[in-house]
């Protein structure tokens, strides 16, 4: 009997075009940081801006790419994610020195992320495994950068409409959150029936 043994391409693995501009965005994170703490001027700020437009754009672009030309790989499926986290924790946090709220923003996800962590590992155990981020998650994802996006091209808004922008990324945070432990409800429902 005949032991066939089939190869990964470890290239298209890895190097995938999608999982490139993730390494991208991710490479992104420090040269945003330096940028949006070393600003001074307005011009500055939008410097940073920009730099989180480009990681947006890669953002929204990877996936579509990874669709369009059958460019999904399982390190695609776990390296965009861990891109998205890592990039919407050090903007949250580096602008909560500037912007108090933001904090709370910070903390509110790191405790929604570490719920999706837990029950996802919990989840997978029982043999469960949700494939990308629900639309909810996506709509908290387009409202944080847009809200970002003005607070750094507008850095001397005024404080109660910088709030209030705060605020409405804060709602979207929350939704999500409800939005994710209603969809771990259900699916821990359709596992134990």
């Amino acid at each position: 009997m005949e032991v066939i043994v089939l190869k990964r391409d470890w290239r298209r693995e890895y190097f995938s075009i999608p999982n490139i501009m993730s390494y991208f965005r991710l490479v992104l994170i420090p040269i945003y940081l330096v940028v949006y703490f070393s600003a001074e001027t307005d011009r500055d700020y939008a410097y940073a801006a920009a730099v989180i437009a480009v990681s947006g754009l890669t953002d929204m672009l990877d996936g579509k790419i990874a669709r369009h030309f059958n460019m999904i790989t399982d390190w695609g499926k776990l390296i965009d994610p861990v891109a998205d986290k890592f990039t919407f924790a050090a903007i949250a946090l580096s602008m909560s020195f500037r912007y108090p709220l933001m904090g709370v923003v910070f903390g509110l996800y790191v405790v929604k992320e570490l719920y999706m962590l837990g029950m996802g590992a919990v989840m997978l155990r029982r043999g469960f495994r949700m494939d990308g981020a629900q639309w909810y998650g996506k709509v908290c994802t387009a409202v944080t950068y847009a809200v970002v996006f003005l607070l750094l091209v507008i850095p001397e808004m005024p404080e109660q409409v910088s709030d209030a922008l705060i605020g409405i990324c804060l709602a979207a945070t929350v939704f999500a959150f409800v939005g994710y432990v209603a969809f771990y409800a259900r699916a821990w429902k359709g596992l134990t029936k």
